[in-house]
């Protein structure tokens, strides 16, 4: 959600930093942004809307300082104003604070600092922080110790970055939300995201719950909730910057689409051994599950109901749960294993629910891609998925690394039979991903049906997660009314709503009696005038009821799904690439969800 970019060292460069950094994090959602740069004093410039109304405040009213930190706000306390973007300062206007999280308990404390005779100038709950700092400051506090103490008021989540007038420093804390540092020789940084500086450097330090920084042009320390310093490892971002650009593209999400290939060739490296139809992942050890329960939240639950269909046909039972409903769910039972599935690995319903999962006694695993997020960093296991940065707010290369890296952990870890066929057809999937890519017709597709009413997506098995993504990308960045089923729920209520201006996409791969009962849904929604698009293999007579086809190469069950729903976000993204939408911010839409 939110972006926070912080800079030390950077000197009369530091105002560009800030903003080139506000730039890259555009990606996690946002409907305001802001600067503050300080030195004897500290400036503040922030405006609701697009980076772009920033820049041109900043361009009428240019802003320097030594030190500066940024913030990219997405609305939960008060709506989208000048006044309640980020950052906020204090009443002496000598400290100024950029927060990312919820403080639950703002209302009280701000209640308090006005009876004490401070003023507010915001709706936000971030507001309450400059001045608790502002108070310890008054009472002879040092800005570190400043902090500290109006962290140890705080209940809630958080990732907090302060600077004060006088002082050429960051002050940072961390708790449930993402931040991590950047190192260069002569400088330091910031940010919730790895992008927002790695065109500066490429050396990291993530930042654990509980924790605390102070940055300086020339050090850092890290320090626990005691004051105690805290020797943290330094990584190296194996990605180069320009990953994170469009490379030619029009948008990120058509870019991210086309790195399918390659996303998947990283997933699949040195993690299988086709001869001996064996896996082998790194971290997983002698991991048998005796059942498994997954948990997971948008794109990412799709990735995990597909991951539960295969323990399954394994013959482990597996269950897959909402994240944000999972404190309601049975708990694990015997030598259990709850697997979250999180892109960002800073997912907050997840992370709670893998935390309640760990108070239960299961073991867990995360299944992610970012290497030092805090669900790798808490889990017992972690499968990376090795997608590389994903910058489009709609998930899209992500969810095909999912899925591969899915079928990875299932085939280590619940083996059935020879698993050489299944590996064959996941070494298959990037050239047949490419060859999707080179000759879909899905733009065709995305012109009959741009004026639709709404749309839905069916399927059966594996091709039932893929149908629910399907329809999520479409409501996500065409802001059109789509939904995704089960193709045997059709009749039992969802076909009142098929009409001649309802476009039905139906997954129909392989021969076997799925496909033939999907093939008979398609009977039953053209019987009733709706265009059908059909995506298949052809092993089925399902052209014969379709308006269109959408081919995919024949293979494995276990792949099919992947190269189905390729077919499915080409057509999302021609459709709103017609309709003009905001393809890499959907409105309202964030990236990375760090509240619950």
């Amino acid at each position: 959600m939110c972006g926070i970019i912080g800079c030390v060292g950077r000197d009369g460069e530091t105002l560009d930093v800030l903003v080139h950094g506000l730039s890259k994090l555009e990606y996690r959602g946002y409907d305001s942004a802001g600067v503050a740069l300080g030195g004897n004093g500290v400036s503040v410039t922030k405006r609701s809307g697009r980076i772009e109304r920033l820049r041109d405040a900043l361009e009428d009213d240019p802003v320097e300082g030594s030190v500066g930190i940024g913030h990219t706000r997405w609305s939960t306390h008060g709506p989208p104003t000048d006044a309640n973007a980020h950052p906020h300062r204090d009443c002496t206007g000598d400290v100024a604070v950029v927060h990312n999280g919820i403080i639950e308990n703002y209302q009280s404390i701000r209640d308090e600092l006005v009876a004490a005779g401070h003023d507010f100038a915001s709706d936000t709950d971030t507001e309450v922080v400059p001045h608790l700092v502002e108070a310890a400051l008054a009472d002879g506090a040092d800005p570190e110790s400043a902090l500290r103490q109006a962290v140890d008021r705080l209940e809630g989540s958080f990732a907090i970055a302060a600077i004060v007038a006088g002082t050429a420093a960051v002050f940072v804390a961390r708790n449930d939300s993402p931040l991590v540092l950047g190192l260069d020789d002569d400088a330091t940084y910031l940010a919730s995201d790895v992008p927002a500086f790695r065109d500066y450097t490429d050396r990291v330090v993530y930042l654990a719950d509980g924790e605390f920084a102070r940055l300086d042009a020339d050090d850092w320390t890290v320090t626990d909730e005691t004051g105690q310093r805290v020797q943290k490892e330094v990584d190296t971002v194996s990605w180069d910057a320009e990953e994170t650009g469009k490379s030619g593209y029009d948008h990120f999400m058509l870019k991210e689409i086309h790195e399918q290939p390659r996303a998947l060739r990283q997933c699949l490296r040195g993690r299988v051994d086709e001869l001996s139809g064996s896996v082998d992942i790194e971290d997983l050890g002698d991991l048998s599950p005796t059942g498994v329960q997954f948990v997971a939240c948008g794109t990412s639950y799709h990735a995990a109901l597909y991951g539960a269909q295969l323990y399954r046909q394994a013959g482990i039972p597996a269950q897959t749960f909402l994240a944000s409903e999972y404190a309601t769910a049975p708990p694990p039972i015997g030598d259990a294993l709850v697997v979250g599935v999180t892109q960002s690995g800073e997912t907050a319903d997840t992370l709670s629910a893998l935390r309640e999962a760990r108070h239960r006694g299961a073991r867990t695993l995360a299944v992610t891609n970012t290497v030092g997020s805090t669900a790798a960093r808490e889990c017992d296991h972690t499968l990376y998925i090795r997608a590389g940065p994903e910058i489009g707010v709609a998930a899209s290369k992500t969810f095909a690394s999912q899925l591969s890296a899915l079928n990875l952990l299932a085939l280590g870890t619940a083996p059935v039979g020879d698993a050489r066929e299944a590996i064959a057809a996941l070494r298959d999937l990037p050239g047949q991903v490419q060859e999707l890519l080179d000759e879909s017709r899905a733009q065709e597709v995305a012109q009959l049906y741009q004026d639709a009413g709404a749309y839905f997506f069916i399927g059966r098995g594996h091709q039932h997660p893929v149908a629910l993504e399907g329809a999520l990308k479409m409501k996500e960045i065409t802001y059109k009314h789509a939904e995704g089923f089960a193709a045997g729920e059709l009749k039992h209520g969802p076909l009142a709503l098929v009409t001649e201006n309802t476009p039905v996409f139906a997954m129909v791969v392989g021969d076997g009696e799925q496909a033939r009962k999907t093939v008979g849904n398609v009977k039953e929604v053209e019987a009733r005038d709706a265009p059908v698009v059909a995506v298949t293999d052809g092993q089925t007579d399902v052209d014969r009821y379709a308006d269109y086809v959408l081919d995919v190469p024949e293979t494995h069950p276990c792949a099919s799904a992947v190269l189905a729903n390729v077919q499915l976000q080409l057509v999302s993204y021609h459709t709103a690439k017609l309709l003009g939408r905001s393809i890499d911010k959907p409105r309202n839409l964030a990236k990375s969800v760090t509240v619950e």
